[in-house]
């Protein structure tokens, strides 16, 4: 599970005391630069807690903002070295968001964007990471429509004799979306997993809030909503 310190802090000591497997996040919440949520008193908040895996979220794209791409990166070298010396495992979600020019290529078609920039870009956002010398354990990365891409992304993860894995993100897309992307996700080599959050339980909680389910319903619906990526998962792993 995935749990952040300020809405889940009691979640993140009960996980802990049973044993969960669980990440965290130390990034400052809902913008587009990466920068730590406790300033450079990071490592005691993971000390408190003591997850199984440290999380950042990282808006980069190498075509964005110059300056900001190289602090991003100086910062994520930090937490870098310091998970190395604690031998915390490094869980890094990337985000590519697409620049003005960029979606210019394709007519502001965001799913063309998808399709057929964005894999491209990933390869070479993942490359410019590694170079800067930040190597996560795993990698949680937006889902592509094609084998070869995802194959590719992967080739670049594990480049020179890396052991890391990808898990495909939900993004808060479409269930349609998500399972087109689990699909080709399974059957490659070196993804490990997804990760889902808005895509199950976005729309139950609407409804719940709206006072047109009651929060039996909705717990039902999320855990639906989840088994059905999870069986199409399976599935298209062979069974695995």
């Amino acid at each position: 599970m995935l749990v952040d310190e300020e809405f889940g802090k009691a979640v993140l000591v009960d996980a802990k005391a049973r044993g969960f497997t669980f990440a965290m996040p130390v990034e400052k919440s809902g913008q587009n630069e990466f920068d730590f949520e406790y300033g450079q008193d990071f490592g005691k908040h993971i000390q408190e807690f003591d997850p199984t895996l440290v999380k950042v979220l990282v808006r980069y794209n190498t075509e964005s903002d110059p300056v900001m791409n190289k602090c991003q990166l100086d910062r994520l070298k930090v937490l870098n070295d310091y998970l190395v010396s604690v031998q915390k495992p490094f869980l890094f979600e990337l985000l590519v968001s697409a620049t003005e020019a960029q979606l210019a290529q394709v007519a502001g078609a965001k799913d063309r964007f998808d399709s057929e920039i964005r894999p491209k870009l990933m390869i070479k956002s993942i490359e410019a990471i590694q170079a800067a010398g930040i190597n996560p354990a795993i990698w949680k990365l937006e889902g592509v429509d094609k084998a070869e891409d995802a194959k590719a992304i992967v080739e670049q993860v594990q480049k020179d004799g890396r052991k890391a894995g990808v898990i495909t993100l939900g993004r808060g897309e479409s269930k349609e979306n998500v399972q087109k992307w689990l699909a080709v996700g399974a059957k490659v080599t070196g993804i490990i997993g997804f990760a889902v959050g808005r895509t199950i339980f976005w729309q139950p909680l609407v409804e719940y809030r709206a006072g047109k389910i009651d929060r039996k319903t909705a717990v039902q619906k999320i855990s639906q909503n989840y088994i059905e990526l999870a069986q199409l998962w399976v599935n298209e792993r062979g069974g695995q």
